[in-house]
């Protein structure tokens, strides 16, 4: 089953200001991330996946941000 970015962090118990500090990025780069304005790229996706304890394939990205 495919999960949002939103609903993985909540899962992990985590508020967005966590990520993104281990993320090394801001915290409105995030919001867009979960929002679908924005997408991460190869390298944050596996930090992603590393931080919410996932695979790739568990996480939902809408088709137009896929693609990018």
């Amino acid at each position: 089953m495919k999960v949002s970015l939103k609903a993985l962090r909540v899962n992990a118990n985590m508020n967005q200001k966590e990520v993104a500090k281990m993320m090394k990025i801001s915290t409105n780069t995030l919001i867009s991330w979960e929002n679908n304005h924005t997408a991460p790229n190869a390298l944050q996706m596996a930090k992603l996946c590393s931080i919410y304890k996932c695979s790739l394939d568990d996480i939902f990205l809408p088709d137009k941000l896929a693609k990018s």
